[in-house]
């Protein structure tokens, strides 16, 4: 097994080259709309999503190939939502991945439906994963619209903006962390483990990995966005004080919210016991994504 700094760059590359395949190239009429498109999905990011994605399938006993459909239409998903969500009515973020956003590029209007376009082409792809005997098609594509939609992706985007200028019990921001972070992160590993034709027992493992990893995630957001500069953000540093939003450290502190995130990723790590060394993979990323600096 090569190390997980290889695997990550192999994988992004990997991922990268089958996105600009199924993306409509920039002289695909009309132009404007494919150029946002891509200037969103290629600004620079690190594919966490769809990697985890296809190491869920393969910790299943799945191929990387099956993967690929279900991978890449995360990602299209995930780029959709970080394009509406810097828009000026929602973040009102300038920049994203070190990048200008959608919007400051192309406008509001070309930006929104750059959005919409990506978001259409996620359930394209997704419906594009060979189906298997536990696994329809059907249920990938519900999978993911379950996800994207008011019950999780854009309820938790909805509870954020409503949460603004509050100081949040616990509970609360807990809903929206679980619910606009954790549920698309635990998704791409269901549809890996999904195109694999995981049993059960596995899937419950996938979600469950999922979301003590997605929640310890945002916490490290949280505490970076006080601790890390704009330039290595790759974003505006500081933006959740800006907009009075209520955060881990915020609540509980610095410490006490590494703390938390340290708790949950032990929790992560205890739930592969199901898929013995296959798991491997899935255990490092979780450690990756807990000692992340940016």
């Amino acid at each position: 097994m090569s190390d997980l700094k290889t695997y990550l760059a192999e994988r992004c590359a990997w991922i990268d080259a089958h996105l600009d395949r199924l993306i409509p190239s920039p002289e695909t009429q009309p132009m404007t709309i494919h150029r946002a498109m891509r200037h969103s999905v290629f600004a620079g990011g690190k594919r966490l999503r769809p990697i985890l994605c296809v190491a869920a399938a393969e910790a299943c006993g799945g191929s990387a190939d099956a993967a690929v459909p279900a991978a890449c239409a995360v990602e299209c998903l995930h780029t959709y939502s970080l394009i509406h969500d810097d828009l000026p009515s929602m973040d009102n973020d300038d920049f994203r991945r070190g990048v200008p956003t959608c919007h400051k590029v192309y406008g509001d209007g070309i930006a929104v439906l750059a959005g919409d376009a990506l978001q259409a082409l996620a359930f394209e792809l997704v419906a594009q994963t060979p189906a298997g005997s536990c696994h329809s098609t059907a249920a990938l594509v519900r999978e993911l619209a379950v996800t994207a939609g008011s019950l999780h992706l854009v309820g938790g985007q909805v509870a954020d903006l409503e949460g603004e200028g509050k100081k949040l019990p616990i509970e609360a921001l807990r809903f929206i962390h679980e619910n606009k972070t954790a549920a698309l992160l635990t998704t791409s590993l269901k549809l890996g483990g999904m195109s694999a034709d995981a049993r059960p027992e596995q899937m419950q493992a996938l979600h469950d990995f999922g979301m003590a990893t997605g929640l310890a995630f945002q916490i490290i957001d949280d505490i970076l966005d006080v601790t890390q500069t704009s330039e290595k953000l790759g974003k505006s540093a500081g933006k959740d004080l800006i907009s009075e939003k209520s955060t881990y450290p915020a609540l509980i502190g610095l410490e006490a919210s590494r703390q938390e995130a340290r708790r949950l990723t032990q929790r992560a790590h205890d739930v592969l016991q199901v898929f013995g060394t296959k798991g491997q993979r899935l255990r490092e990323l979780a450690d990756y994504l807990l000692d992340r600096e940016f």
